[in-house]
């Protein structure tokens, strides 16, 4: 071994041998942490809205006896922040759902676990949260599909449009919603918007004379003869269906995997226009070697204060790429100019298996640029929307640029195939990449009281 060789090895000896030592120092010297006391109001106030029983965690840590077993997963978890998930870059944005632990938790949890994973003192456990079954939120009123859906056993996976009529006989305000699948087990997302009364004869999209689309069963692919256009930016439409304008929508809910209810801001709120209807649009996954049935339901909670301004979406989307087979960082944009002054109050990122990452950048009348949202770890297992802190003002000319990369190579363990060349489509193993901006008219006053 060389001199150089033997002085590193050394140093990585010592070293080691010092972090040890400062490891026992440092848990010596530190005031005990218990569950009660300290681990509790931790996994109360990031950690059980997912983590209860009945949710869609795999576990509960609702109490002591239900996250004793679990500690030193938890401690890994953290540590290494993969829980609780989050995955837009901090840099860019400040979020009113910020899930992340501060340096401060993260040490407290590294010290109980470190110190033995004690209870404490039982009398000193905070007030547990309360939660209805099933719900993140207390809805005021729930909406449900009118009879049960079948998805058929380790069928393919399916998309059901089905169109309910509200009955509202006034415009209602809504301040949340959530969308809550009757069968978790088969329902993979679902998205309600809402159409109106004109729309609602046909309950499922007909392409028959589609264009751009075609439909095996109950899925809709792009037409293989259709260009590609990786970059939507050089396209008229900025990528989307060239004569489908990006119109602003309504869009109560959805339920994607773990996303969470939606609470706009303090006098924003949803209107659902009088005698409006609900179109649920819901993907069905059944990998369960069984027939099953789902009667997916949204919730409403109803806004009691009077609303200023009224909460819409557009969905800015390139569905012309092409993802070659194997390609691990695969480019793809989109493009759009804002036709009127908003300010924003969400974003959302939308791919499938293959997503990688997301950019969006603002590009301002004044020749001004700013990267707007940076999802660089995309997860299509943690899909979330993104609350913004403080309103974001971007005035009418203002371009949207959104840069995202697909992983199709041999190295994403959840490539369905590496092998294909993948273009977008409704189900789950094709590709979507989207971006959702929520927003309000600055000064726009909702054109009636709330009721």
């Amino acid at each position: 071994m060389s001199s150089r060789g033997f002085f590193a090895c050394a140093l990585a000896v010592t070293s080691a041998a010092a972090a040890v030592a400062f490891g026992a120092e440092r848990t010596k010297g530190q005031a005990e942490v218990t569950f009660s006391e300290r681990i509790a109001p931790i996994l109360y106030q990031h950690c059980v809205v997912c983590h209860h029983s009945g949710d869609i965690a795999p576990m509960s840590l609702m109490t002591y006896k239900d996250a004793r077993p679990w500690a030193k997963s938890i401690r890994d978890a953290v540590l290494s922040k993969k829980m609780p998930p989050w995955f837009a870059d901090p840099h860019y944005g400040e979020f009113l759902n910020d899930a992340r632990l501060t340096a401060e938790q993260i040490e407290t949890i590294r010290d109980w676990v470190d110190q033995g994973a004690k209870e404490g003192d039982p009398s000193r456990l905070p007030r547990a949260p309360q939660f209805n079954t099933g719900w993140h939120i207390q809805p005021d009123l729930v909406i449900a599909l009118p009879a049960d859906e079948v998805a058929p056993a380790n069928g393919p996976d399916e998309y059901h449009y089905i169109r309910v009529p509200t009955n509202f006989k006034q415009d209602t305000w809504v301040q949340a919603a959530e969308v809550l699948p009757g069968n978790r087990r088969v329902v993979h997302h679902a998205t309600v918007s809402v159409v109106s009364q004109k729309e609602s004869p046909s309950s499922t999209p007909d392409p028959a004379h589609d264009k751009y689309r075609y439909r095996t069963g109950k899925l809709m692919h792009i037409r293989p003869e259709l260009p590609v256009a990786d970059d939507g930016c050089a396209l008229p439409g900025g990528g989307n269906w060239a004569d489908d304008p990006v119109d602003p929508g309504i869009v109560p809910a959805i339920y994607l995997p773990g996303h969470l209810p939606e609470v706009r801001p303090e006098g924003t709120a949803i209107r659902i226009p009088a005698g409006a209807v609900l179109q649920f649009q819901v993907h069905y996954s059944n990998r369960t070697g069984k027939e099953a049935t789902d009667r997916t339901s949204i919730g409403f909670v109803l806004a009691k204060q009077p609303v200023r301004r009224e909460v819409r979406q557009y969905e800015i989307w390139n569905n012309m790429f092409a993802i070659p087979p194997g390609a691990a960082n695969h480019r793809v944009t989109s493009c759009f100019t804002l036709p009127r002054d908003v300010d924003a109050i969400s974003y959302t990122a939308h791919m499938h298996y293959r997503g990688k990452s997301m950019t969006t950048e603002a590009f301002y009348p004044d020749g001004r640029r700013e990267i707007l949202f940076s999802v660089p770890r995309y997860s299509f297992l943690w899909q979330t929307t993104y609350m913004l802190k403080n309103i974001h003002f971007l005035p009418k000319g203002t371009r949207l640029e959104t840069t995202a990369y697909f992983d199709n190579s041999p190295n994403n363990p959840l490539n369905p195939d590496p092998t294909r060349l993948v273009r977008w489509g409704e189900p789950s193993e094709e590709e979507m990449m989207g971006f959702w901006l929520s927003f309000v008219e600055p000064e726009q006053a909702a054109s009636a009281s709330v009721r």
